[in-house]
């Protein structure tokens, strides 16, 4: 049984949004960095996903959850995997790497079929 329903999974996702864009201001890493730029991307991109989703918590409806389950998780893989893909492991790593892995145990744990019929 997967304990995250849809619902407690949108406002994840709209925390977990806004937590990726401050992450670099609360960090006080340089805004132009590309570690910066690689959270600011993803942050902005799971709030738009977020809001295109058919779940309690999405506005406009379109995308299914499990796609967007995928989403969370490539999105996960590639920001845990980001620091040294994109060779920037030796100035900043552990935020990337925790909230990937955050992301993808989420969406593991997320049972895609609403609670109440949308």
């Amino acid at each position: 049984m997967k304990p995250i329903d849809t619902k407690t999974h949108g406002y994840i996702d709209y925390i977990m949004g806004i937590i990726l864009i401050a992450v670099p201001f609360l960090l006080k890493l340089n805004v132009e960095s590309t570690p910066s730029i690689v959270l600011f991307v993803l942050g902005a991109g799971a709030l738009v996903y977020s809001i295109l989703t058919q779940y309690e918590l999405g506005l406009v409806k379109l995308i299914p959850m499990n796609i967007h389950l995928m989403l969370d998780i490539a999105s996960g893989i590639f920001l845990a995997a980001s620091p040294w893909l994109l060779g920037f492991s030796e100035v900043v790593y552990l935020p990337h790497l925790i909230l990937g892995l955050l992301e993808i145990g989420v969406a593991v744990m997320t049972n895609p079929k609403p609670r109440i019929e949308l």
